[in-house]
């Protein structure tokens, strides 16, 4: 089944379908949605970072004017804690206990008629605390640790004895710090019941999993529960799991019969909704004289909250990076008192990548090789770990097209040797991977008697572009105009789907969305396979191509049916089908998927007596298969790189101690990039589609941050001849 006669919907650069919703303040955001008799519910947090609840007074909240109710562990009832199920993990279930595992952790939620009169009821709660000993730091040598539950550990070749053999060593630790989520939107959720059933609107990227965890949370049919999410207002990660605030809405809701809003403070968007977590790695490489990789030993240790589940590989990165003969890399986690760490743009891979690729700068400078040509000798034509050739890889492509656009050339390989004036200029690359995703998911499609399609599936919008790239590519397969199709997403009524995160979504619906139009062009020419006057009797999908509206034999396209004809003469009003993506793993496919890849070039200035830095300009090439939309693409690739701007120079969640207390939680005090801080960016793409998925995407959303850290990093060394191995970079460590 083709498409022709007509200029190609995918690829071009098209304006958002939902655009003109945003900007008009017409799309629902969560927080846009209110019911009749809707009450507010306001979090109080503990003031200690362990111990436990030795007593709780609401009676003066409870008399305050406007409260409905008051909940804490005393009162809130049994709740389950949703199973690890292949859709994810959630945090245990709230206030089941008097036990206090971080600073600012839920010990009460108010209620009341408005936001004002619970946020002011809430400071009239007094508890009493047994505090304990706080454990805040991975190597401090009461932390207890887990190594890789999740089986991501790689070991391949014999390390130890290729190092001992190797003529050049790194051997080097790199530091990260902890980040925080921090979308403009605050997270919101209103929650409501009606008989048995909950309805919820949410900030949530994954409506599937809050459909399954709520159910479990409250012992009730997944059928039970309606997730809704159609616009989500930024999520960077933070909305990819079913978050304690959520459920205590939702408990709320059911306390008090009433629909409930609950809206997090900044401050508890620092302490409710996860963040990166921050992490110790030693990298190990061993290379010959000539830059030939013979051993890569990467191993981390990062921070995990003592009573969650949550992992994140972050030395994983490496054994698939380079060809290289002899890998090992380790993940260990150190449970601290701390929130719950969880995704955030890029997880474990930006972290990791970091690590990796100033490990390889160093590596470069030790063996007198242009950074450049050491990447390009030991690119991994095959896949390291599984020996098979990737599905699609055009890592050389974008390394050597970024050298050409960045003008590499031009760098002189000394440290401290371009200047302009008193600033001094750096040259930092990073070649970045980001690894394949794709989940079972469901969509469904149908065309109407006037022409128009309807298709949907349970995925989320939080300004990747989603509503876009799927209107397009069903517009294609149905061989309609964009604007005659109507997207649906963020509804866990709708087929099921991933997160949106992971950088999958796009691959997986757009995969499901591609067997259900196909499947539906095949109901049609059911409905003809033995109708004498229909042009398509016989058909199969693959004798047909569609073009506006009308499915035409491809032996003769003078000869078709509109969907519209078809419908009429059958009585109907619409038909409809339903298509699922099924991911056939790396032996089936007889290749190993391959996710994107990419390179970043990066220059900084530095000003040598006040150490101010600033990055001038960032080059992204990115490998990411079939581009269905460049506009929102080169969009996604810029907002990545602004990001890693911040990991790189600015981002830093600060606590103190021993209290666990976040010191930095306002957007005052936690530093994100603003217009200031962005550089000219120019983004280009290479490569081709990938055959590991029918419409041959690869995902793009998350590898625009990764590798611009490590590309700061290796030109601030180049820029200043200052080797800095933690993050982020400050005035301070420049000078």
């Amino acid at each position: 089944m083709t498409t022709l006669s007509r200029p190609p919907l995918l690829g071009s650069g098209r304006d958002r379908v939902e655009g003109q919703l945003k900007v008009s303040g017409r799309a629902p955001y969560p927080n846009d949605f209110s019911y009749p008799d809707m009450a507010h519910a306001v979090l109080l947090g503990s003031t200690v970072g362990a111990g436990r609840v030795t007593g709780i007074d609401t009676v003066e909240a409870e008399r305050a004017p406007g409260v409905i109710g008051v909940i804490t562990h005393l009162n809130a009832g049994p709740l389950q804690r949703a199973p690890v199920t292949p859709l994810g993990v959630s945090p245990p279930a709230p206030l089941q206990d008097d036990v206090i595992f971080h600073y600012g952790q839920h010990v009460a939620v108010v209620v009341a008629e408005t936001f004002e009169e619970a946020t002011e009821a809430a400071r009239l709660i007094r508890v009493d605390y047994e505090p304990a000993e706080t454990i805040l730091e991975v190597d401090d040598p009461l932390a207890t640790h887990r190594t890789n539950p999740w089986g991501r550990d790689a070991q391949r070749g014999d390390v130890s004895r290729a190092l001992s053999a190797a003529d050049v060593v790194v051997d080097q630790t790199y530091l990260t710090c902890d980040n925080t989520n921090n979308p403009m939107g605050l997270l919101t959720t209103v929650a409501r019941w009606q008989g048995d059933t909950l309805l919820v609107n949410n900030s949530t990227q994954w409506v599937s999993l809050e459909q399954t965890s709520l159910a479990a949370a409250f012992g009730i049919p997944e059928d039970r529960v309606n997730v809704s999410a159609p616009y989500v207002g930024g999520g960077f990660g933070a909305g990819l799991r079913v978050w304690p605030h959520v459920v205590l809405a939702a408990l709320a809701a059911r306390k008090t019969g009433r629909p409930v809003k609950l809206v997090l403070t900044r401050p508890q968007m620092f302490t409710a909704v996860g963040h990166r977590p921050k992490g110790k790695q030693r990298v190990r490489i061993g290379a010959r004289r000539d830059g030939q990789l013979v051993a890569i030993d990467h191993e981390a240790l990062t921070a995990t909250a003592i009573d969650d589940d949550n992992f994140e590989p972050t030395a994983a990165v490496s054994a698939a990076a380079y060809a290289c003969p002899n890998a090992s890399t380790r993940d260990t986690q150190a449970r601290l008192n701390i929130p719950v760490p969880n995704s955030m743009r890029a997880p474990g891979t930006a972290t990791g990548n970091y690590a990796l690729e100033c490990a390889m700068d160093e590596l470069a400078y030790a063996l007198g090789m242009d950074p450049l040509d050491l990447r390009l000798r030991n690119d991994a034509t095959i896949h390291p770990q599984l020996g098979l050739p990737w599905s699609s890889r055009a890592m050389k492509e974008c390394l050597l097209h970024g050298a050409d656009l960045f003008g590499w050339s031009r760098r002189t390989p000394e440290p401290g040797s371009m200047r302009q004036g008193n600033v001094l200029i750096g040259y930092g690359l990073a070649a970045v991977a980001y690894p394949w995703f794709r989940a079972r998911c469901g969509a469904r499609a149908t065309v109407r008697g006037d022409g128009t399609a309807y298709v949907c599936s349970a995925g989320t919008e939080i300004g990747n572009g989603a509503y876009t790239v799927f209107s397009q590519l069903s517009a294609e397969l149905l061989g309609l105009d964009v604007g005659q199709v109507t997207f649906g997403l963020g509804d866990s009524s709708m087929p099921r789907a991933p997160q949106t995160g992971g950088s999958g979504l796009t691959s997986s619906v757009g995969s499901a969305v591609y067997e259900a139009c196909r499947r539906l062009i095949g109901d049609f020419l059911a409905l003809v396979a033995d109708d004498t006057d229909s042009p398509l009797r016989g058909c199969s999908v693959d004798d047909v191509e569609v073009d506006r509206g009308v499915i035409r034999r491809r032996d003769d396209p003078a000869r078709g049916e509109s969907y519209g004809d078809i419908l009429a003469r059958h009585g109907l009003a619409e038909l409809t089908a339903e298509g699922e993506s099924v991911p056939a793993q790396a032996k089936e496919l007889g290749m190993a998927p391959a996710g994107a890849f990419g390179a970043k070039y990066v220059e900084v200035q530095v000003d040598r007596d006040l150490g101010r830095l600033r990055v001038a300009r960032a080059v992204s090439v990115i490998d990411g298969g079939r581009i269905l939309n460049e506009k929102t693409s080169v969009s996604q690739i810029i907002g990545g790189a602004v990001g890693g701007i911040g990991m790189a120079l600015l981002e830093e969640t600060v606590s103190d101690e021993p209290s666990g207390r976040i010191a930095t939680a306002t957007l005052g005090d936690y530093l994100v990039p603003v217009n200031a801080d962005v550089p000219e960016m120019q983004v280009a793409f290479v490569g081709s589609p990938d055959p590991a998925n029918p419409i041959g995407t690869k995902g793009i959303g998350e590898i625009g941050l990764v590798g611009i850290a490590p590309a700061v990093a290796n030109a601030v060394f180049h820029a200043t001849g200052r080797r800095i191995r933690s993050l982020p970079i400050t005035i301070e460590k420049v000078l």
